[in-house]
């Protein structure tokens, strides 16, 4: 695990080294941008080093399984609203404990100035990915996995022009966080879910952990770092919190900022509380403290949207329950419409979500966003 600290993405590493070479600088900064502001890229038009990078990249392992991947997109499709809540209270949450990694998003200052904007480029990768076609040959979510895996690549050259980075810390964006990253996107999720009362079968929970390694693949992560058994996926990712887990000032930070937005995009007061007590209820108190999230009686905070919707009458109340799985839900809903409004900057599309998932999710607010 020490070596995978050293370990970055020699592929992307090298596309990036060529595009920014120094009589190519203005350039590169242009390609750049149309990586950001474009969702749909055309190879014709890049430069022979990224046009090469992206037909290398594009190619899916020989041990992809699309029919588990497509399993791993139905559960995505039904319980995608308690998954939008898992990314914001334990996906995001879980990478900003990771003391050394966290660095690197506190080096580009976009989360603390700006969290609307990247946790929205995060959830707009994972519904790419998952929704049905996305790791198909051209598909949307495939391009959005080649994309991040480059801007990591950009990151990593930036920051270690910049000056700033401590050797002490690894290298920026390397093996062992690249794969804890992705570990929050499928363990942590699973986890996520069990914890707020949704029904998996365990075909559906291997379905899901499945799509997220062949998303690993695509992104560039050392093999020997996305297991191929669930339960391997789910021992790595305990071994990554023992090494890596700490209070960090930047942890922190972040993690304000998380629940800070999450409080100004849900409407109205129905939900007031409810980000830092889900939180603290799917990470545990131990990483929730590391993060100083604000404590809370959860009983106390969910039980007043639970007797508005009229589901509760007493001070009893099952987190784990199907009414508190539906409460999550209706949570998840408000986030997501809550995404539409975000703005991503003058020259970005807005948040997109298939119309099949808008219809199935009952999200709404698309149209007038």
């Amino acid at each position: 695990m020490d070596s995978m600290r050293e370990r970055c993405d020699p592929p992307a590493d090298e596309a990036v080294r060529l595009l920014f070479q120094k009589d190519q600088v203005p350039a590169a900064n242009a390609l750049m941008k149309q990586l950001v502001v474009n969702e749909n890229i055309s190879l014709e038009m890049l430069s022979p080093p990224l046009r090469d990078y992206f037909q290398r990249s594009g190619q899916l392992p020989s041990w992809a399984d699309m029919k588990l991947v497509q399993q791993g997109e139905e559960l995505f499709g039904r319980y995608g609203p308690h998954i939008i809540v898992a990314l914001f209270c334990a996906s995001l949450p879980s990478c900003y404990a990771a003391a050394k990694g966290v660095r690197v998003l506190h080096l580009t200052a976009r989360l603390e100035t700006d969290p609307a904007r990247r946790i929205m480029e995060t959830a707009q990768m994972i519904v790419d990915v998952m929704t049905p076609g996305g790791l198909a040959q051209g598909g949307q979510g495939l391009r959005s996995a080649q994309k991040v895996r480059l801007m990591h690549a950009a990151v990593r050259h930036l920051i270690h022009r910049s000056g700033h980075w401590n050797p002490a810390w690894g290298q920026p964006i390397n093996q062992e966080d690249m794969a804890g990253t992705l570990l929050t996107f499928s363990t942590v999720v699973l986890q996520a879910l069990e914890r707020m009362g949704c029904e998996l079968s365990e075909t559906e929970r291997r379905a899901y952990y499945h799509a997220w390694r062949v998303v690993g693949h695509v992104m560039g992560i050392d093999e020997r770092l996305l297991p191929e058994q669930l339960e391997h996926g789910l021992r790595l990712m305990e071994r990554i919190q023992r090494r890596q887990y700490a209070a960090t000032p930047e942890g922190r930070t972040m993690t304000k900022a998380l629940l800070g937005m999450m409080e100004h995009i849900l409407p109205g007061n129905l939900f007031d509380g409810m980000p830092a007590t889900l939180t603290r209820q799917l990470v545990g108190n131990t990483t929730a403290d590391l993060l100083a999230v604000p404590t809370a009686d959860w009983t106390r905070l969910l039980l007043g949207p639970l007797k508005v919707l009229g589901w509760v009458s007493d001070e009893a109340v099952d987190f784990q329950g199907p009414r508190a799985a539906k409460l999550v839900g209706m949570l998840g809903r408000r986030l997501t419409e809550g995404l539409f409004w975000m703005n991503r900057g003058p020259e970005r599309v807005p948040f997109r979500l298939p119309t099949t998932l808008r219809q199935s999710w009952d999200v709404r607010g698309w149209e007038r966003a």
